[in-house]
């Protein structure tokens, strides 16, 4: 599943009239690049949940022919934040545990590594990266492999992961935040993660799209 309802203010003015995924890096809309990524880790079934500008989600996905997968897109009339959107998806992601990507993040994580993930007894597994500048204290302790436990490092969330549908047992359907369901799993010993130290970027204002650009072509 890839999260694309959010409103994108503090990309503003670059999402006065466009969904934040669709904002292009070096040429190409974000959400462009989740998909041919996402199709050559070999995922042929992908969800998109859209809201704000959501017709043009709908539009540039398609049914997902163009991208060599099938294509569902998830209208929500008004934005159910993470949590909520994926309850709301949930019939469409089936009884195995589903691959989530936030649409407004760039990263060179091999996203195969989702798709062959086993999460055991897990409720979700999370791609963690070292805290940026904007979130030095990062979102929770990694030691070994689990997230939560022992006395590790802090890290920062990618917004790239694994979850099951256990995750969102007995949530209410509605306007739902992911934090308290990712801390829940903390206390029952059911969160694993793991440390991506290569590229990646929230891009979450015009500043930091700026500097991922000047970091894309200082790689080429």
């Amino acid at each position: 599943m890839i999260l694309a309802a959010g409103e994108g203010r503090r990309m503003r003015p670059l999402t006065d009239d466009k969904p934040k995924p669709l904002i292009e890096v070096s040429g190409k809309p974000l959400l462009a690049f989740h998909l041919e990524r996402l199709v050559a880790a070999g995922f042929t079934d992908i969800v998109v949940n859209a809201s704000y500008h959501a017709q043009q989600i709908v539009d540039y996905c398609g049914d997902g022919t163009r991208w060599g997968c099938r294509i569902d897109v998830v209208v929500e009339p008004t934005p159910l934040e993470t949590a909520g959107g994926i309850l709301n998806a949930l019939p469409l992601l089936g009884s195995e545990p589903f691959a989530v990507v936030n649409g407004d993040v760039f990263t060179d994580y091999p996203l195969d590594r989702l798709r062959l993930h086993d999460l055991g007894s897990d409720r979700a597994h999370l791609v963690m990266v070292p805290n940026p500048e904007h979130h030095p204290e990062g979102d929770f302790e990694l030691s070994n492999g689990r997230i939560g436990e022992g006395a590790g490092s802090r890290a920062t969330f990618s917004g790239v992961s694994v979850m099951c549908k256990a995750l969102f047992a007995g949530l209410v359907p509605g306007k739902s935040a992911l934090r308290p369901r990712l801390d829940a799993a903390v206390k029952s010993r059911s969160l694993s993660g793991e440390l991506w130290s290569g590229l990646w970027s929230d891009v979450g204002t015009p500043e930091r799209l700026a500097t991922l650009e000047i970091s894309l072509r200082d790689r080429a």
